[in-house]
């Protein structure tokens, strides 16, 4: 029985790792090492509660919040402030990816604080509603309305009117 459901916790996490990984890239504003160690976080999580997240309706879902809540309580702790460099590595896009675009919105989201841009990555790239980011961030879902408007009028600031020139006519 207990191969079972190992064998059933591998094939989520498999399925499920990509995906959390990018969610953790933007939530920690492109620093992949740190992303790799969130996603690690909430597999462990994952494992020790994984005969209650397989019977859940979403346990995809229910990953997607345990990532946002261990990136949360990581930015809560003085250290997780400390960082080796602030420059975003090099890396190579995938082909027909505007490269530039990514590396610009990647920076104006590591320039948000930490809950706006949980709130920015969950309601905008994970595409949750309301009450699902509110259950997510352990918050009502007015806070999260608060949030979206002030974070939306901070990128905007952060990418002024020069987004345009990214955006293919």
């Amino acid at each position: 029985m207990r191969s079972v459901r190992a064998d059933e916790y591998q094939e989520f996490a498999a399925a499920r790792a990509g995906h959390l990984y990018r969610s953790a890239c933007l939530l920690t504003g492109g620093d992949t090492h740190l992303a790799e160690d969130l996603v690690q976080e909430t597999f462990g999580r994952l494992y020790v509660k994984w005969g209650r997240v397989r019977r859940a309706d979403n346990p995809a879902g229910y990953a997607q919040t345990v990532l946002t809540r261990v990136f949360l309580a990581h930015q809560r702790r003085r250290s997780s402030r400390e960082r080796a460099t602030d420059v975003i590595p090099d890396v190579p896009a995938a082909p027909g990816t505007d490269s530039s675009l990514r590396l610009t919105l990647v920076e104006a989201l590591a320039q948000l604080p930490a809950k706006d841009r949980a709130v920015v990555v969950l309601r905008y790239w994970e595409d949750r509603s309301i009450e699902e980011t509110a259950a997510a961030m352990n918050a009502s879902s007015a806070a999260v309305r608060t949030r979206c408007v002030r974070a939306l009028a901070r990128l905007r600031v952060l990418l002024g009117d020069g987004i345009g020139e990214y955006v293919a006519p």
